[in-house]
């Protein structure tokens, strides 16, 4: 299994100018390895949404390369979105799911069938246009300059180390994320996007 700090130092020099977002405890972690805040789009709260979100993002900016780092437990909450995306064929698309295997943020308790499913063959199956999967750093890194070249919709399932939180929630360190509002208003003014 990958840590995901390093699944995103890895990343982010292929990042360009793709429009980022992401979800989950491993999520959290984005905002300190991003060089580009302005093109963050922060989903925090949205678990089983955020597929959505960022598909939406991609299909209304057909220009701009929309990347989303998702995590296997909001996914499973919106399983159907797959076969959207699939049917939609988003070229600027690319969706990387960490699969931790748990519900990282609610204690650590296991997701169904955890370790069974191979969510990159589900994409495949579903119709993704490319789909990857990794469990070795060093094979991610040296393939994710042509996986950010591909041709969407992109599918890239990347077994990370769990990192869970047991304190209750009123108890915990949070690193305080930007204000969705906020995000959609500066991706709007990075873009030239006026509403």
């Amino acid at each position: 299994m990958i840590k995901a700090d390093d699944v995103y130092r890895i990343f982010e020099p292929h990042r360009g100018k793709a429009i980022i977002t992401a979800s989950g405890v491993a999520g959290r972690k984005w905002p300190q390895s991003s060089n580009n805040p302005e093109r963050d789009v922060s989903m925090g709260s949205a678990m089983g949404q955020t597929t959505s979100a960022a598909f939406g993002l991609a299909l209304g900016l057909p220009d701009e390369k929309v990347v989303l780092f998702d995590s296997e437990g909001a996914l499973l909450m919106n399983l159907g979105v797959l076969a959207s995306i699939a049917n939609k064929q988003p070229k600027n698309f690319v969706h990387f799911l960490l699969d931790n295997e748990v519900y990282a943020t609610t204690g650590g308790q296991p997701v169904p069938n955890n370790t069974n499913i191979d969510y990159a063959g589900m994409a495949k199956a579903i119709g993704y246009a490319s789909t990857h999967h990794f469990d070795d750093l060093e094979e991610f890194a040296t393939q994710i300059e042509s996986i950010m070249a591909e041709e969407g919709p992109v599918f890239v399932s990347i077994k990370i180390v769990p990192e869970i939180e047991n304190s209750p929630v009123g108890l915990r360190d949070l690193t305080p994320a930007r204000p969705r509002p906020q995000t959609i208003e500066e991706l709007r003014a990075e873009l030239g996007i006026t509403a």
